[in-house]
């Protein structure tokens, strides 16, 4: 979807593996997955004639191709706000106008434009049950975040060296693929070989430490994860995604991760404490 954008918005966190094309995409050719990708949720219905079908159209005449994830009225008046590839934009009731970029209450110090994506995070996420994760969790998690990861990424080794120590911090970490490299790539094939393993747990951890993977093929979530990840927006692994939907690119130490998730917990329960 990267490609289909005006611009990158937003800078790259400096502890996340960028996402690169395949060398299919970069010729301009369509990639071959190794398996049809799943269904993932629809686009919205937008009713003809609306502002938001006006908003619609007005997208894609910058290209036909791109997927519009949501779309409805904007918190400012005389606009709608849609979300395309994790990225939020304003277009005027009549289709002429846009604006690309975050959104900012600044009476309520609240990042609107994220409060949308962090709804659509949820919605994606929910199409991916919890048997096409691979998931390490302690006993009794405090915490659940679902992590984009790649096997060649070095963050990402990195994230998983410690996996024991998110697990002692209480948080269980649920992992999806996004094989940055692009589908049909080498890089997309280690990964459904993970996935296709009987023990997917230990090839994960093999993958990430250099160890050979057997080569195998069957029916796998590795192309919808990763369309699942590009439509919220990844541009790079890993990325943590709380249950709230809040994404925090990039990799964070065990005890800055519960940190971070304390922070949320405390956040949600005031706010709901000040309706």
């Amino acid at each position: 979807m990267k490609q289909y954008l005006l611009a990158a918005l937003g800078a790259f966190s400096l502890t996340a593996c960028a996402q690169t094309d395949s060398p299919q995409v970069a010729a301009g050719k369509a990639p071959a997955p190794a398996v049809a990708p799943a269904a993932v949720a629809s686009a919205p219905k937008v009713e003809p004639g609306s502002a938001d079908a006006r908003a619609v159209e007005a997208i894609r005449k910058l290209n036909r191709q791109l997927q519009v994830d949501h779309v409805g009225a904007a918190p400012i008046p005389g606009f709608r706000e849609a979300i395309v590839g994790g990225q939020t934009l304003y277009v005027s009731d009549d289709g002429r106008y846009m604006l690309q970029g975050s959104l900012y209450d600044l009476d309520a110090r609240r990042d609107l434009s994220e409060a949308s994506l962090a709804k659509l995070r949820r919605d994606l996420l929910k199409t991916i049950p919890v048997s096409d994760r691979i998931v390490f969790a302690p006993a009794n998690p405090k915490y659940t975040v679902a992590v984009f990861t790649d096997v060649e990424c070095g963050f990402c080794r990195k994230l998983h060296s410690q996996i024991d120590e998110y697990n002692a911090e209480g948080i269980e970490v649920q992992y999806l693929a996004f094989p940055r490299m692009g589908l049909g790539s080498p890089d997309f094939q280690k990964m459904v070989n993970v996935w296709c393993a009987t023990d997917r747990k230990q090839a994960l951890t093999d993958a990430k430490s250099d160890r050979a993977v057997p080569l195998r093929n069957c029916k796998n979530p590795v192309t919808m994860e990763y369309d699942v990840g590009q439509r919220i927006g990844l541009a790079g692994t890993p990325l943590i995604v709380a249950a709230d939907g809040s994404a925090m690119p990039g990799y964070m130490p065990p005890k800055e991760l519960r940190a971070a998730l304390d922070k949320l917990a405390a956040a949600a329960t005031g706010s709901a404490g000040s309706r």
